[in-house]
């Protein structure tokens, strides 16, 4: 049980030297990592449309 504790000790004093970001640096990652993702999305859905398409016109 001694090793629960010392590892639940040792985090807690790590937790202390963590240089966490402001409010406002977690919002404006947060609204960054969105608009990465709709806008890698909306790339790789475009790239399937068109090998789908150049697909469909091979085949026929």
């Amino acid at each position: 049980m001694s090793n629960i504790e010392d590892y639940l000790r040792d985090t807690k004093g790590e937790l202390r030297h963590v240089s966490w970001p402001t409010r406002k640096q977690t919002v404006n990652f947060t609204v960054l990592v969105i608009i990465l993702s709709l806008l890698t999305a909306a790339i790789l859905g475009a790239f399937d449309y068109v090998f789908t398409k150049g697909l469909q016109w091979i085949i026929r």
